[in-house]
């Protein structure tokens, strides 16, 4: 194993530990809560739905990436293979639309207290499950042709399958490949625009005069010191952190897609990037939750 392998089988392998433990350890402090107040409010039940899905997706992935890191390419058959590859779908999909109700529900926390938006802020919050529960059966259906078109470890010599690093894919033809990439490209472009909306309208709010934010909590209040304004700014930095990770993510696969030659330093190291969100966000809400770091 060359000193490029030995990195890239240690990096993977951190950023799993510290992630996983990171997004179980927040799955605890939501649990302490529910068994001390008998009750779990929407806003960390969308916390605790991130938290869940982070984990699917760090195991899901990650570790058949370390196995094969180093050299253990043999270690699932058909059935593992099309179990493994669906749940990170599965997952991935549940990540982008949990970061999505979570900017999308801080927007509408922090809107102002007019009449418009009086009756819309009482009746969202009994929105959030239903969303979290829609999200899991359309991601579920959304990734249901996944298994069939992933096998084990394939046989160099077949020409109908695609080898990657430890299964195979059935090639398919071009307008299957373009319906599918279609399909996935406007779900994450829909997502990631209510992200970016949510956040911009977010900043804005925040950015304007203090009096007009009191609503929130009354005119004694600080407005640097309401949790719903710390909750905003911590949510904004959670969706720039994705948009970002996401836009490096979908350039770099292009590239990769339309390279001649595969590099395995450009895709293990995007590999490391796809995890970066599902590992530090876990610790942008510990870093910022009170609860948490009394906990």
């Amino acid at each position: 194993m060359d000193a490029s392998e030995l990195v890239f089988g240690y990096l993977p392998l951190l950023q799993i530990v510290f992630g996983v433990s990171g997004n179980v350890f927040l799955l605890l402090v939501y649990a302490n809560v529910v068994s001390a107040t008998h009750q779990l409010n929407p806003w960390d039940l969308v916390l605790a739905h991130l938290a869940l899905a982070n984990t699917m997706a760090l195991l899901s992935r990650g570790l058949p990436d370390i196995l094969s890191a180093w050299g253990m390419n043999d270690f699932l058959d058909d059935v593992g293979c099309k179990i493994l590859v669906y749940i990170y779908r599965v997952a991935r999909g549940l990540v982008i639309c949990t970061t999505c109700i979570l900017s999308v529900f801080q927007a509408v926390t922090i809107s102002p207290g007019t009449s418009h938006w009086a009756e819309v802020k009482t009746q969202f919050p009994k929105c959030i499950l239903p969303s979290c529960l829609f999200s899991w059966v359309l991601n579920l259906l959304f990734d249901v042709a996944t298994p069939m078109s992933v096998m084990g470890p394939g046989n160099s010599t077949s020409l109908n399958r695609v080898i990657l690093k430890y299964c195979s894919s059935i090639r398919i033809s071009a307008v299957s490949g373009l319906v599918f990439a279609v399909m996935f490209s406007l779900r994450d472009m829909l997502l990631v625009g209510l992200m970016r909306v949510a956040s911009g309208y977010m900043v804005f709010v925040l950015h304007r005069p203090h009096r007009q934010i009191r609503h929130l909590h009354g005119p004694g209040c600080s407005p640097k010191a309401m949790p719903e304004v710390r909750a905003a700014k911590r949510i904004i930095v959670l969706v720039t952190l994705y948009v970002l990770l996401y836009g490096q993510n979908t350039i770099t696969l292009s590239f990769l897609l339309n390279m001649k030659v595969n590099s395995p330093l450009i895709l293990n190291s995007n590999n490391l990037i796809s995890f970066m969100f599902s590992a530090v966000s876990p610790f942008l809400m510990i870093l910022s939750d009170r609860r948490v770091k009394m906990f």
